[in-house]
C-alpha cells in the first residue's frame, strides 16, 4: 500500500515541504532514499523501538520510504514522526485519508516520546501557506507554532496521542498566544538611560543612531562606559511590529535560540559575541547553514566589543550584510551595529588625567586593525571620555530611555512617511543612493562645510554618503525638512577616525 504524509525541513528561514511516500508491499526490508543524512536512516531503529514500546505494531514487510524532493538533503531526526505515521497509515493501523491533511513533525525518542524540534515557527507558516488543516508537532513547540493565525496547532508529548488523534480520539488544541501578555513578558525594565551620569555627547550621537538605525563606533578608555551605554541602546529603539516579530522569532527558532517560554519575540535583540568567535559564527554558515549573530541580531544590535581584537577575517566578511543587509547564505541581517574600542593598546590615549605610553606608530598600527572599508560603513565615530566626579556623584537622574525613545518614534515616523510604504526601506541608513539624491540635499552653507570637510578629510565617497544620512537624521529630529549647515557640521563631527589629528596627543 502506498500512504503519504507530509513534514518540512528549513532552508535559510524559510519551511520547504517534504514528502514522506511510503510503500509497504511484500518481501522483506527496509529502503530509505531521498538524500537522508545519517540522523534520518537511523530514524528507522528509534521508530521499531517506539512502536513496541507503545504496542503497535511495525510491518515485517518490503518498506521502500521516499522523502521527497529527492534534490533536497533531509538533515536531522525532526522527520521521525511524519515517518512512523506514514509507516502505520501503510499497515492499515491509522486513516491515511486523516494523516494526509496535517503536517506532522517531531524526533522520537525509544520509549515513544516526542523531543522538540528546531524551526516550528517557520514550519506553522509554512504548513498555512500550503493549507494544510493543522500542526502536530512536540508539545515544547507548541506555543511557538501557535502564534500563526487561523491554523489549529496541536502539541503531543507521545507517538500514542497521535495515533488516538488519527483513529477518533480528540487532541486539545493550543491556545492561540497572547502577543500582548509576550510583549510584557519581555519588557525591558532593568535597563535605562537614566542610570547614566554624564555623557550628555554620547547620548545625543546614540539618540542619532538609534533615529536613523544608524551604525555606530564608540572609542575610549577603559571604564568610560561604553559598554553600559551601548547595554542601552535597545531600550530608546522604536518597538518592533508584528511583522519584524515574527522575522526575528523565525531565525532564533532555525537556530535553536528561542527560549523555553518565548512564543514571540518582541523586544529587539541585543547580541554581543565575543572577540574569538569564528567568521561563520558571525556571518553564518557552515556544513549545515545556520544563523551567524548578524542574523540573530536581525531588527536589533550587534555589539562588538574590543572591536580591534575581533579576527581581521571575521570583521571583513561583515562588509557585505552591513552594505547589503543579507548575507550570501539567504539569511537576513537587518541590524544596528555597535561596536567599541580601546583607543590605544594600553587604553590611555588622549585621556585627559592619565598619561599613554604607546609610540604614536603602535596607536597607528592598533587602529589600522580595523581596515578602511569597514570603518566607512560605520556611520558615526563616538569619543567616549571618563565621567567626572561632579557627574558621578549627582543625585539627579538622567534623561529617561522613554523620553529618548519617544523622540526618535517620532522621527522614524517622518522616515517612513517620507520613503512611503511601496519600498523596503524603512530608516535613514537603509536609503538606497537614488533615494538620498532626492532626501538629502543640503543648503548652500552646509555644502561649502561638507566641502571643506571632503577636502581636509580625504573622506571617501562612502564617508560622503554616510555624512548626508546622518545629517537627514539630526534634521529629523528636529523636525524641519531641509539639511543645513548645524546638521552637516555635527554629522561631521562624528567620524573621529577619519581626522587626520586623531591619533596626535592633546
Amino acid at each position: 500500500m502506498l500512504v503519504k504524509t507530509y513534514g518540512s525541513t528549513v532552508l535559510g528561514i524559510n519551511g520547504r515541504l517534504i514528502t514522506m511516500e511510503v510503500h509497504v508491499d511484500t518481501g522483506v526490508g527496509f529502503i530509505m532514499v531521498g538524500l537522508p543524512d545519517n540522523a534520518v536512516k537511523e530514524s528507522q531503529h528509534r521508530i521499531i523501538s517506539a512502536f513496541s514500546t507503545n504496542n503497535l505494531h511495525f510491518p515485517h514487510q518490503k518498506i521502500v520510504i521516499n522523502l521527497a524532493p529527492a534534490d533536497i538533503r533531509k538533515e536531522g531526526s525532526s522527520f521521525d514522526l511524519p515517518i512512523a505515521m506514514a509507516i502505520l497509515a501503510g499497515s492499515e493501523q491509522v486513516p491515511a485519508e486523516k494523516a494526509e491533511q496535517y503536517m506532522i513533525m517531531g524526533e522520537l525518542s525509544l520509549n515513544g516520546e516526542v523531543k522538540p524540534v528546531k524551526g516550528a515557527l517557520v514550519m506553522a507558516l509554512e504548513a498555512k501557506r500550503l493549507g494544510f488543516k493543522g500542526l502536530i508537532l512536540p508539545y515544547e513547540n507548541e506555543k511557538e507554532a501557535a502564534v500563526t493565525p487561523e491554523i489549529e496547532v496541536y502539541g503531543v508529548k507521545n507517538i500514542t496521542e497521535v495515533v488516538g488523534f488519527f483513529r477518533g480520539m480528540p487532541l486539545t488544541q493550543a491556545t492561540p498566544v497572547n502577543l500582548e501578555e509576550q510583549a510584557l513578558a519581555q519588557k525591558f525594565n532593568e535597563i535605562d538611560f537614566c542610570d547614566v551620569k554624564g555623557q550628555q555627547n554620547i547620548k545625543r550621537a546614540l539618540e542619532i543612531a538609534a533615529a536613523g538605525g544608524h551604525n555606530v563606533l564608540l572609542i575610549g578608555p577603559p571604564g568610560s562606559g561604553k559598554t553600559m551605554l551601548a547595554r542601552r541602546i535597545p531600550s530608546i529603539l522604536p518597538p518592533m511590529s508584528f511583522a519584524e516579530a515574527i522575522e526575528t522569532t523565525k531565525i532564533h527558532s532555525v537556530a535553536g535560540k528561542l527560549k523555553k517560554d518565548a512564543a514571540l519575540i518582541t523586544q529587539r535583540p541585543f547580541r554581543a559575541p565575543h572577540h574569538t568567535i569564528s567568521d561563520a559564527g558571525l556571518v553564518g554558515g557552515g556544513a549545515y547553514p545556520l544563523p551567524g549573530e548578524v542574523s540573530l541580531a536581525q531588527n536589533g544590535v550587534l555589539f562588538l566589543d574590543e572591536l580591534p581584537e575581533f579576527h581581521r577575517s571575521a570583521l571583513e566578511v561583515m562588509r557585505q550584510p552591513l552594505e547589503d543587509r543579507i548575507v550570501t547564505v539567504q539569511f537576513p541581517a537587518n541590524f544596528m551595529l555597535v561596536a567599541a574600542m580601546n583607543p590605544c593598546p594600553c587604553g590611555y590615549h588622549n585621556h585627559p588625567d592619565k598619561a599613554c605610553t604607546c609610540h604614536p606608530n603602535l596607536v597607528q598600527r592598533y587602529i589600522s586593525r580595523i581596515s578602511g572599508p569597514l570603518l566607512d560603513r560605520i556611520d558615526l565615530h563616538v569619543e567616549v571620555v571618563p565621567v567626572p566626579f561632579s557627574d558621578l556623584s549627582t543625585i539627579r537622574a538622567g534623561e529617561s530611555s522613554s523620553v529618548i525613545r519617544e523622540r526618535v518614534i517620532n522621527a522614524r515616523k517622518i522616515q517612513q512617511l517620507r520613503f512611503g510604504s511601496s519600498t523596503s526601506t524603512h530608516c535613514n541608513a537603509q536609503m538606497s543612493t537614488r533615494i538620498q539624491k532626492q532626501c538629502c540635499q543640503p543648503d548652500e552653507a552646509g555644502l561649502r562645510i561638507l566641502k571643506v570637510a571632503m577636502e581636509r578629510l580625504g573622506l571617501s565617497a562612502r564617508a560622503y554618503d554616510r555624512i548626508l544620512r546622518v545629517a537627514r537624521t539630526i534634521a529629523d529630529l528636529e523636525n524641519i525638512d531641509q539639511i543645513n549647515s548645524t546638521h552637516l557640521s555635527e554629522a561631521i563631527q562624528f567620524r573621529s577616525l577619519d581626522r587626520a589629528t586623531w591619533i596626535q596627543p592633546y
